[in-house]
């Protein structure tokens, strides 16, 4: 059996900028020598690629689409899945990633989605760290085998109904029984002075706040300008919260 690496997921709903923040966390990770880094974009909306800066080419998304189209005459399935799942692999400086791709359409991927989950899992067992950037159904994560989670950051906006829509993600993990040693909250763009009626709404929701960080112009700027956002400056103010609250959680 291959080894359990520290695995790390990050959910919530869109625009509350958890990609960004998952992104950092490599970033941080990177940083602070703890590879070999896994990066799993599994978000239906993949992007992650775009905040480190990478190219993707092949999705294990599209892999499961040509295994059931057929593979080529004198190859195994097994074979397939495998070659396919290299790959997807994406090799960058200290880390690697891998995107999952959308979810399945009609008809039956059972085959598919099993070799996948061999593949992916013996894969997995070769780093010390997996970050998982996962779209806020959590539906990928409950499809692996390793879906053995040490630390779930959930992102919330700033916003009550932005905590609201957090619990439920919460809320969500229970009833598909993953195993997850602790769950946090993140909010994510806050402004100055939120800090305590944010709290003050997370414990209304039984909601542990590990951490807020600020809105950033800088972040901005980068979105609108097409440049992955690892390449923030140190002086960032979003970056410099992240990494505190990272440091702080993971005892870095």
């Amino acid at each position: 059996m291959p080894r359990k690496p520290y695995s790390i997921g990050l959910a919530g709903k869109g625009g509350t900028g958890k990609t960004t923040i998952a992104g950092l966390l490599v970033k941080f990770l990177v940083e602070k020598g703890k590879g070999p880094i896994l990066a799993v974009d599994a978000d239906s909306n993949a992007n992650l690629n775009e905040v480190l800066g990478l190219e993707v080419e092949e999705t294990l998304g599209g892999a499961r689409e040509e295994m059931k189209r057929g593979v080529a005459t004198g190859m195994t399935k097994d074979v397939f899945m495998e070659m396919k799942l290299e790959q997807a692999v994406v090799e960058a400086d200290g880390f690697d990633l891998i995107v999952m791709g959308r979810p399945e359409g009609p008809g039956c991927y059972c085959a598919a989605n099993s070799l996948l989950t061999i593949y992916l899992e013996r894969l997995i067992g070769n780093y010390e760290y997996v970050v998982i950037d996962n779209e806020a159904g959590m539906e990928h994560i409950s499809r692996l085998t390793t879906n053995d989670i040490n630390l779930l950051l959930v992102v919330s906006d700033p916003t009550r109904r932005g905590i609201q829509s957090a619990a439920r993600i919460f809320e969500l993990t229970k009833e598909l029984g993953l195993n997850i040693d602790r769950e946090l909250l993140v909010v994510n763009q806050a402004r100055e002075g939120q800090f305590d009626n944010l709290s003050k709404t997370a414990k209304e929701f039984n909601l542990d706040l590990t951490g807020v960080i600020p809105e950033d112009e800088e972040i901005r700027e980068f979105d609108l300008n097409g440049r992955p956002t690892v390449q923030l400056s140190p002086t960032s103010k979003a970056l410099q919260a992240a990494y505190s609250i990272f440091g702080n959680v993971l005892s870095l």
